[in-house]
Order: C-alpha cells, then structure tokens, then sequence
C-alpha cells in the first residue's frame, strides 16, 4: 500500500512529464484542402501530401507549400508574397518529414540538397526530423550537404533551383 504523500509525489511527476512532452509539441496544424494553391508557384499541394509544408501564422491563417523549397522562397520574399507580414508573425511552421511522412517543425529539422530525389517542382530540398536521419538519407540518396534552417539562404534556393549543389 501506497502513503498518500507517495501519490501525489508520482502524480506530480506525471503530469510535469507530459507537460515536458507538450511543450516541445507544435499547435494544430490545418490540413491542405483539395483546392489549396501554393503561393509560390500556383501548384495543387494535395496532389503531393508527402512534400506539403505549412505556415500558420498567429492570427491562425494558413499557407500551404508544395515543398520545403518553395516555403523558403515565401519566407525570404515576405513583402512580395505577403505584404504586411513579417517573421515575427509566423505562429508555427512545418515541413513533412520524408521517411516517416509525419509533420515536423520546419525550424528544427534538416534539409538534404543534391539529392537523387525529386520533387513536385524538380530538385527540392529534402526535409528530415533528425541530423541523423538527415545523414542516412544523404549517403542513401547521393546527397551533397545537410542544411539546417538557418542555413538556407537565397543563395542556396537559387543553387538548389538550377541543380547546382
């Protein structure tokens, strides 16, 4: 038999636990709808369910992305594809991650470039939930470099759009 001070030790420790878990999760995310268009390039994202990135921002609008690569473009040319927003009003982003198909915080995962894989638009930056997985995938699929977030640039898109790794 339990003391009733042991119970609520381990109650306590329980909910701090899923309260830990909760914290590192992200906010709902909405779904691309079947007639949801990329901003980027005017593409049909539910045609490509394993590609789709999304951006929420925090008055809860959504932008779906046919890909990792395109989402950067967005960001990096907010004036033009969303006047009057900035970064700062960016509530959650998620990429889909390409072994599990699950989605993953854009900000925390990493990219693969040079791939031999596609994507709906061509060469595509690969997103992955781990470096380690990131690593794998790369020596898998004749990868050139392990991006992370901050690591895309324009630069890198413009590189990534020509096939230049």
């Amino acid at each position: 038999m339990m003391r009733p001070g042991t119970i609520t030790v381990l109650l306590a420790l329980c909910v701090g636990f899923v309260v830990g878990l909760a914290a590192d999760a992200f906010p709902p995310v909405p779904q691309a709808g079947p007639k949801d268009l990329c901003p980027v390039c005017g593409m049909l994202v539910s045609k490509y369910p394993n590609w789709v990135a999304t951006l929420v921002w925090k008055d809860r609008r959504t932008h779906h992305f046919d890909g990792a690569k395109d989402m950067f473009k967005f960001l990096q040319a907010l004036p033009a594809y969303a006047p009057g927003h900035k970064r700062e009003d960016v509530n959650v982003i998620v990429v889909t991650d390409f072994y599990n198909l699950e989605k993953t915080d854009a900000r925390k995962a990493f990219y693969v470039i040079g791939s031999d894989v596609m994507g709906p638009m061509g060469h595509e930056l690969v997103p992955l939930a781990t470096r380690a997985d990131a690593q794998d995938f790369l020596k898998d699929h004749s990868g050139k470099r392990v991006l992370s977030f901050e690591d895309v640039t324009p630069e890198v898109i413009a590189k990534v759009d020509a096939g230049r790794f």
